[in-house]
């Protein structure tokens, strides 16, 4: 390189460029520009929706969704636990929903205000021009030189020295014979979680769910506040419904993280053994998970990755229905609805499906029972997403997996990282300047799909990139 090709480079502003603006990506982006002085670097989130830090859970309108954690454990900060509940209070921000407040006290506001929490704390560094949102998707990177060039929706480039993939959850996958009998069909549903997506359902209809987890629980809820009155049958392999929080708070119980299990085996005989323990000691199955999900991050690095796949295989259905708990007002709805026979939860799986006109004919054979076949007006998928096809889940993804960058996570939860969460390519060569941040990389670091989590994994993630840059800077002097 020439002296004056050396003396560009150390002139040019470093860039960060974080692709997708949901939680993740906002918070990284957030903890960044505080981490660092005020110009140094440039901080690039490409987002196509208005606001940053709302992403898919927190842009929705529908009232029914709210906050499956309390917001006394909801904040951008983890030295700041009770941020987002200071700010509720700050901006009387619940004063139109008083369904919000529990009678212990505690708060589950709708989903969109924790939006609109996060976009105010970042309001500030966007005014600044410390954080500079590009509201557009991507649709291309490519390697260029020692950084990276992305392509923009509008056809514009903007060249980083790092990038982090804080992209969506991919989109679900319905099941083939459901998606090849029933498409077109004006009351199938196959991704709930887009705007509108239940307003083909009426009052009366007959409604298969297939799946039965959060957002399973969300349908339900949001069908409630419309009015509904039909009959609802959940389907799922298993039949484990979405569990409630503890009715009276617990500290974490047992420790997993002294001895941590080497086997998926192991670990579901200590959280059995620690239940039994619990329950001797007054202390609810609440406080036992609590405290798996707060030493996941020891537990799951230390099983090979045979025994991490186990449990994704096996245990993952049984670990999400008591780990990832509705909200109060969400069991409420469907505590109302099993009540009143009007919500039926059934473990089977789906033998049939054909059309009837505008009826659907499914066949399901529940477990341990001969088949049998009713009739439907609705049939809605919520089997979550597909984590295991990232990769294929937009285009600029799958080229960076084609050119070797980027590989799926071998236990199938995400994109593959190393504890740097640096990405791991082709030959498991680690690349120190293409970052994954939130639950993609959740493969590696465990449990990363709660929000307190989350928020300290971004943490992570802009520390690490706080001292890239610095190394960076100190390479090109």
């Amino acid at each position: 390189m020439t002296l004056a090709a050396r003396t560009l480079q150390a002139q040019r502003r470093q860039c960060v460029a974080i692709l997708g603006g949901g939680f993740s990506g906002a918070a990284v982006a957030l903890h960044l520009a505080d981490a660092i002085p005020g110009g140094s670097a440039e901080i690039v989130v490409f987002e196509p929706r208005a606001e940053l830090g709302r992403g898919l859970a927190y842009d929705s309108l529908d009232p029914a969704h709210r906050i499956n954690v309390p917001a006394a454990r909801m904040s951008l900060f983890p030295d700041r636990p009770l941020d987002f509940e200071e700010w509720l209070a700050e901006h009387d921000a619940v004063a139109n929903d008083p369904a919000a407040r529990r009678p212990d006290g505690s708060l589950f506001p709708q989903r969109r205000v924790f939006g609109t929490y996060v976009a105010s704390r970042l309001k500030p560094h966007l005014d600044a021009g410390r954080i500079v949102h590009r509201r557009t998707m991507v649709a291309g990177v490519r390697r260029s030189g020692d950084g990276w060039m992305i392509t923009d929706g509008h056809g514009d480039e903007t060249r980083a020295d790092f990038v982090v993939i804080a992209t969506t959850h991919p989109a679900p996958q319905p099941p083939r014979h459901l998606q090849e009998r029933l498409a077109g069909h004006p009351r199938y549903v196959a991704d709930p979680t887009l705007p509108n997506a239940l307003v083909a359902i009426r009052p009366d209809d007959r409604v298969l769910i297939v799946g039965n987890g959060l957002t399973a629980a969300d349908v339900v809820a949001s069908l409630s506040l419309t009015g509904y009155r039909g009959s609802i049958l959940s389907l799922s392999r298993r039949g484990l419904r979405s569990r409630g929080h503890a009715p009276d708070p617990q500290e974490p119980f047992g420790d997993f993280a002294i001895s941590p299990a080497k086997s998926a085996a192991a670990l579901l005989h200590h959280v059995r053994r620690t239940l039994t323990q619990a329950e001797t000691a007054g202390v609810g199955w609440h406080a036992v998970l609590d405290q798996v999900r707060a030493q996941g991050r020891t537990i799951w690095q230390t099983l090979p990755i045979a025994e991490r796949r186990r449990i994704v295989r096996h245990l993952r259905p049984f670990w999400d229905a008591h780990r990832f708990r509705v909200a109060p007002q969400v069991e409420d709805v469907l505590d109302r609805a099993i009540a009143e026979n009007r919500l039926k939860i059934l473990a089977g799986s789906i033998q049939e499906v054909t059309r009837d006109g505008d009826d659907i004919l499914a066949t399901f054979r529940p477990r341990g029972c001969a088949p049998e076949t009713a009739r439907f007006d609705a049939v809605v998928v919520t089997t979550g997403p597909a984590h295991g096809a990232i990769l294929n889940s937009q285009p600029w993804l799958i080229q960076l997996a084609r050119d070797g960058w980027l590989t799926a996570d071998p236990a199938g939860l995400g994109i593959a990282c190393n504890e740097q969460s640096e990405s791991v390519g082709e030959g498991s060569a680690a690349e120190a300047t293409l970052l994954i941040a939130g639950p993609l990389a959740r493969g590696t670091f465990g449990e990363l799909m709660g929000l307190p989590q989350v928020t300290e994994h971004a943490v992570f993630v802009a520390g690490e990139l706080q001292s890239k840059l610095a190394v960076q800077k100190i390479c090109r002097a």
